[in-house]
């Protein structure tokens, strides 16, 4: 796909990302709109985002997001970034009417994409991996590149995790060859956690249970001991991940409660299970090692019906295992 060429000759553009946006989709959002603003001047671009978390201030130009989501009439183009439209929230409807709609993800769960014009790379690190690759490197500057990295180093956690490949790395290379202090923006977007951040995830961690003879383990957080802490649903980023660092343990299960008998779920696995399958059939979605879902039951409800799941997952790896 042709960015510039999808863009010529229109008035008006819409960006958005997923609800409870993450870096990934802060990240590239941001990168696409000062792209499209620098190489597409006679457009009109707006980009809609639910207001992100402070740890992205060191992005620019988070001024110029609208978090109102008002806007009268339709788009020419409307891009969707690191979701499908059912995960815009209020800009699902300007994706819907958009005279043109385009998404750029790199979820599994999203492989075909739900635009008129789709570019979903599942093997792609992040979505603004995959948005790098479609860029003119011509239009890039030190703005661009940072947004860019800043959506690299969160949906690959610096990286590290299995979706890095080496032309993550390269374009990683190229993105800090604009001079920005990367080593600053890992520390204080990626790393650093609030005090009350950190109380939060000594409490998940602590009450947290293990199963399945100790290779899954979850943790859940409820309405009454967030308001305890007073910290809302960003404040909760990471938990999972701590989880699933814990020795022995395959699969990690976080939650939290968003309404009665209701909870978000975040998955983070290693190579035995594929959580994208398992929050897939519970009407969510993500990468392999990496997805969510939103599940409504009691916590023992919820870790019964996702177990299931995990369980036949890690009994055929040992099952194939053992015949090897």
């Amino acid at each position: 796909m042709n960015l510039l060429k999808e863009c010529e000759g229109v008035k008006t553009i819409g960006i958005s990302a997923h609800i409870r946006p993450d870096g990934d989709a802060i990240g590239s959002t941001m990168a696409l709109y000062l792209y499209l603003k620098k190489a597409v001047p006679n457009a009109e671009v707006k980009l809609f985002l639910e207001t992100p978390p402070d740890c992205f201030g060191h992005l620019k130009y988070l001024n110029e997001i609208d978090s109102t989501y008002e806007w009268e009439g339709d788009f020419d183009v409307f891009f969707a970034l690191d979701a499908a439209s059912d995960r815009l929230g209020k800009a699902e409807d300007f994706f819907k009417n958009a005279k043109k709609k385009i998404n750029i993800d790199h979820h599994i769960s999203n492989a075909s994409g739900c635009g008129d014009v789709n570019v979903v790379m599942p093997k792609a690190g992040s979505t603004a991996e995959v948005l790098f690759g479609l860029m003119e490197e011509s239009y890039l500057d030190e703005d661009i590149a940072v947004a860019l990295y800043t959506g690299i180093i969160h949906d690959t956690g610096v990286f590290q995790y299995s979706n890095t490949s080496p032309e993550t790395m390269q374009i990683g290379a190229k993105l800090i060859g604009y001079g920005f202090n990367f080593s600053k923006i890992i520390e204080e977007s990626f790393y650093q956690k609030t005090y009350l951040q950190n109380q939060i995830l000594g409490r998940a961690l602590m009450e947290s249970i293990r199963f399945m003879d100790g290779r899954c383990i979850v943790s859940c957080i409820d309405k009454k001991m967030m308001e305890f802490y007073n910290v809302v649903p960003s404040d909760l980023d990471g938990i999972v991940n701590q989880l699933r660092n814990i020795k022995g343990v395959h699969c990690a299960i976080f939650m939290y409660e968003i309404g009665l008998m209701e909870y978000k779920v975040s998955m983070r696995s290693d190579e035995k299970v594929n959580v994208s399958k398992v929050a897939s059939y519970f009407g969510g979605g993500g990468h392999v090692r990496a997805a969510g879902c939103t599940m409504k039951g009691t916590f023992h409800d919820v870790i019964n019906n996702l177990s299931l799941h995990i369980a036949a997952q890690l009994e055929e790896e040992e099952a194939c295992t053992t015949e090897s």
